[in-house]
């Protein structure tokens, strides 16, 4: 008699992304997991107390692996537009996980304005602020421009409603990173020379 295989929860966490990857998050469940994994739901539910620990689970695998996926930006590229660029990608590459972190309700983070404040984003901020030359203050709200434009592209390409155009997209990125650095650079002359 062949050994039994042991489930693991990375196994398990594996197999409930691949499920929110062909039929989005609200397809997890033990049975369809334990589908997956060719087992019963009985070691699912061992390594998982409740069905919401597994998806939260997934959900921080898959954060995890998108922001990997953002920061990925070639050596020769604005760093900014990578990401951005990089951000609606992961949206058409993948709409069903976009759905999952960004429309689940499942994000840690509820809103962009606490995402900002986040720790992940701090080396993101200060390399923005190096190449702006602006205060944090300025930074960030620059990156918060930015990033509400190019997640409205990607919800829009995750919800089947746009086609992706890669360099429109591109060219919508850069004008938006240019007016909100020419703004925010404008205010920030405006404040100095008021105080």
């Amino acid at each position: 008699m062949p050994p039994k295989i042991r489930i693991t929860k990375d196994m398990i966490i594996n197999a409930a992304i691949e499920i929110a990857k062909q039929s989005g998050y609200e397809s997890i469940n033990a049975r369809t997991v334990s589908e997956e994994l060719h087992c019963s739901t009985q070691p699912v539910m061992y390594q998982f107390s409740t069905i919401d620990a597994m998806k939260r689970a997934a959900y921080d695998e898959v954060d995890k692996r998108h922001t990997e996926y953002l920061m990925t930006v070639p050596p020769e590229q604005d760093p900014i537009l990578g990401i951005g660029l990089n951000y609606v990608r992961f949206a058409v590459e993948e709409p069903q996980l976009f759905r999952f972190l960004f429309q689940s309700g499942y994000a840690q983070e509820n809103s962009l304005l606490e995402m900002i404040d986040s720790e992940e984003l701090i080396p993101v901020l200060a390399a923005m602020q190096e190449g702006a030359g602006l205060s944090m203050e300025k930074t960030r709200q620059v990156f918060l421009t930015v990033a509400l434009f190019a997640h409205g592209y990607a919800s829009i390409i995750a919800n089947n409603h746009l086609e992706f155009n890669e360099s429109l997209i591109a060219e919508h990125l850069e004008r938006t990173w240019n007016g909100a650095l020419l703004a925010a650079a404008q205010e920030e002359s405006n404040e100095s020379n008021h105080s």
